[in-house]
């Protein structure tokens, strides 16, 4: 079973509706003991890294993803925000994250000659794949995918970053450290490479 996790932040029915095409049984949820049965979860996200971080604690769910994730090792996938959850901090409220991956999220600052991008990034655009991922499995280099985001991932480990995309700067937009994928943009929203990749991320992870 995989749950989609609800914190009050996330597109969340359009994941589901994505994952549905497949056989795997799928459900949102909020209640620790359906995310403690879950083989595979789903931490999405769209809003402010310090409101996802505050609703994760309301929501009395770090103590129980920190068990899927960090004991049992459960295969987590972040979506957007949900992969910047994972960081140890933000430059957004300069909030402290999960701090599962060693990373920073960081706010686009774009000099003069780039002054003409806009933030947020928005819109489609591609990956450059740096290193094999389970998650990448028949999606080619150059695949496009949705991107809308002003904040950007910086991992202190480049081990952790699988495939980058350029938008002023070469950012990472697929991340992997042992159990834990992540991905800034929207497979939900990318049409057949982003069904490939939730593809993977159910059957091969």
């Amino acid at each position: 079973m995989i749950v989609i996790i609800d914190y009050g932040m996330g597109n969340l029915g359009s994941i589901l509706n994505r994952l549905e095409r497949t056989e795997t049984e799928v459900i949102i949820s909020s209640k620790a003991e359906q995310i403690e049965k879950a083989n595979k979860l789903i931490l999405p996200g769209v809003g402010s890294f310090a409101a996802g971080i505050d609703n994760l604690k309301k929501r009395d769910l770090i103590g129980v993803l920190e068990k899927k994730i960090i004991i049992e090792k459960a295969p987590i996938l972040g979506i957007c925000l949900g992969m910047q959850l994972f960081t140890r901090r933000s430059e957004e409220g300069d909030a402290e994250g999960l701090g599962w991956v060693d990373a920073e999220t960081r706010k686009f600052n774009f000099t003069s000659e780039d002054a003409k991008l806009r933030i947020p990034h928005m819109g489609w655009n591609s990956i450059n794949k740096l290193r094999d991922s389970l998650l990448l499995v028949d999606l080619p280099d150059g695949a496009s995918f949705y991107f809308v985001h002003s904040y950007y991932v910086q991992c202190n480990d480049p081990g952790n970053v699988v495939a980058t995309t350029r938008y002023g700067i070469d950012f990472a937009c697929v991340i992997q450290k042992a159990n834990i994928f992540g991905t800034q943009f929207h497979p939900e929203k990318s049409h057949q490479d982003g069904i490939v990749l939730l593809r993977n991320f159910i059957e091969r992870i």
